[in-house]
């Protein structure tokens, strides 16, 4: 399949699902909590119908895995899989700092990612083998060689578990600041320069297929807590490293 035709499609289903989302934004709207407690509005709901509409006419053969209205053909060579509002909380609370996550597997292997921020305009376009694009431009992470002088990024410390809780302890302890809140927000500003590490628990796979090719094709790393490649059999144990010196620092805390 063309990469280049995928990247195009990719970036026109963002656009839909922001065409879909922005009516909502700091606006009144229904919001339902969902099995697992979780937040989910009107907002989520319209964002994945219209990434799915496209799909469906375009390619039919492919794929979904979304978190609104589950899995079609799973089991398909080539899987979409569709998180319409990552960051919900964020959202909800008119922060600006969710975002749109699209991302495309083969074999179950993450080959293309979207992250899209339908209030700024911000969007960040991944795909194996190629730089990342932000906003239209390469997109590069910073050098931090020493864990020591890396700011840390993680959406809550109450989403980790008792030994997570531990090492996001170890981590803030070890690293220069800690930053808090951000949800797929965190990965787009690690691709781009601004912060150092990435570490999450509890994720689901539409939660972090997309910012793989993001964070890998700005020049970082994407990896579960044991250092193994994220794909479509991974927990939902996350490191996010802009300079790949750090991971084997991060995975020595554990």
């Amino acid at each position: 399949m063309n990469r280049d035709g995928d990247i195009a499609l990719a970036e026109r289903l963002a656009d839909v699902a922001g065409a879909a989302i922005r009516p909502y934004f700091r606006a009144r709207f229904d919001i339902e909590a969902k099995a697992d407690t979780s937040p989910v509005t009107q907002a989520d709901r319209a964002a994945e119908a219209a990434i799915r509409t496209v799909l469906d006419a375009e390619r039919p053969q492919d794929g979904i895995i979304g978190e609104e209205y589950g899995n079609v053909r799973e089991d398909a060579e080539r899987v979409w899989v569709l998180d319409p509002i990552d960051g919900t909380r964020a959202f909800i609370g008119g922060r600006p700092i969710f975002g749109t996550l699209i991302a495309l597997l083969e074999q179950g292997k993450p080959v293309l990612g979207i992250i899209d921020q339908p209030i700024s305009g911000e969007r960040w376009v991944g795909a194996t083998g190629r730089q990342t694009m932000f906003c239209g431009k390469a997109a590069a992470t910073r050098p931090c060689g020493s864990l020591d002088k890396a700011l840390f990024a993680t959406t809550a410390p109450w989403l980790f578990n008792e030994a997570g809780g531990a090492w996001f302890n170890t981590l803030r302890g070890a690293c220069r600041d800690t930053l808090l809140g951000g949800d797929c927000y965190n990965y787009g500003l690690l691709a781009a320069g601004h912060c150092d590490l990435v570490v999450e628990q509890g994720l689901q796979l539409y939660d972090f297929a997309a910012l793989v090719p993001v964070v890998e094709g700005a020049g970082g790393r994407m990896t579960d807590w044991s250092g193994k490649p994220l794909g479509a059999g991974s927990g939902g144990e996350v490191i996010a490293v802009g300079d790949p010196a750090l991971l084997e620092q991060v995975l020595a805390t554990v």
